[in-house]
């Protein structure tokens, strides 16, 4: 959803907060290092794009700057040439399209480092869509890092009506089918505090408040409020870490607020060892 319209929405969709306050505080803001690179250790970058309408140079500079090994888009280009578009930002920073995209998901869409993380299968998904409403996907897939177990990981972009986006909390879970073990970020479009993101954490691991560092709040970036957008992990991955990259060197508070309208959600996920077979 775009910042501009997450306000007026927030009433018709039932969230709690109905608005921006005219002055928010600024955000807190955990200042420690975020965890290191190691074996097994997966840096996971959510966030949503506003379909490339903003500073695409800032938008790529805070991508590298996270250094991420798998990138869940949200509004990656749906209409004009989405495929060239998505192949833009893939070669911008420095990752290549692993599923998802306009055409395929409806919008979210997966990257990846090359060599940090290797494509097993792909499972994007279109959703059953309420008339005089958007289209909505999932752009996910089977992935494995060298010596861990395979996992999946699902973009979404849930509905800003609140009876459709229900629904489609749920079938976040049917995509939990896919492996032992999955990730699914992205913006849903609702607070913590809501049913649908409730059913979610009742099964899974809210990254931000596992393991918080970075801010809390991703929406507005000029005076963030708000978190509709997180990182959620199954039982058996460790969340080490997870917020918005204030302060994360080469992440510059300009850059953030020119990207897009929306904060990214950085988790840094450490993965169980693979299982040998026999």
């Amino acid at each position: 959803m775009s910042a501009a319209s997450t306000t007026t929405a927030t009433t018709a969709t039932g969230n709690a907060a109905a608005a921006a306050p005219a002055a928010a505080p600024a955000t807190a803001v955990r200042a420690e290092p975020l965890p290191p690179p190691g074996p097994g250790r997966l840096r996971l970058l959510s966030y949503n794009i506003r379909s490339l309408r903003d500073d695409r140079r800032a938008l790529a500079r805070v991508i590298r700057a996270c250094e991420p090994d798998v990138v869940c888009v949200q509004e990656s280009p749906r209409y004009w040439r989405p495929e060239g578009q998505a192949a833009w930002l893939a070669r911008s920073t420095g990752t290549a399209v692993l599923a998802g995209g306009g055409r395929t998901a409806a919008g979210p869409l997966l990257l990846g480092r090359p060599g940090a993380v290797e494509l097993l299968e792909v499972h994007d998904r279109l959703l059953p869509k309420t008339r005089g409403l958007h289209a909505r996907g999932f752009a996910g897939a089977l992935l494995q890092l060298p010596g861990t177990a395979p996992f999946s990981v699902t973009s979404c972009h849930l509905s800003l009506d609140q009876e459709e986006r229900y629904g489609q909390f749920e079938l976040l879970l049917d995509q939990l089918g896919i492996a032992e073990l999955g990730v699914v970020a992205g913006d849903f479009n609702e607070h913590p505090d809501g049913p649908g993101w409730r059913l979610l954490a009742s099964r899974l691991q809210d990254g931000y408040p596992t393991a918080p560092w970075g801010g809390e709040f991703t929406s507005v970036p000029e005076r963030p409020y708000q978190r509709i957008d997180g990182v959620f992990a199954t039982p058996g991955i460790t969340v080490l870490g997870c917020g918005v990259p204030h302060g994360l060197p080469g992440v510059t508070e300009a850059d953030l607020r020119a990207a897009t309208d929306h904060l990214p959600v950085l988790a840094v996920l450490e993965l169980p060892t693979s299982r040998p077979v026999g």
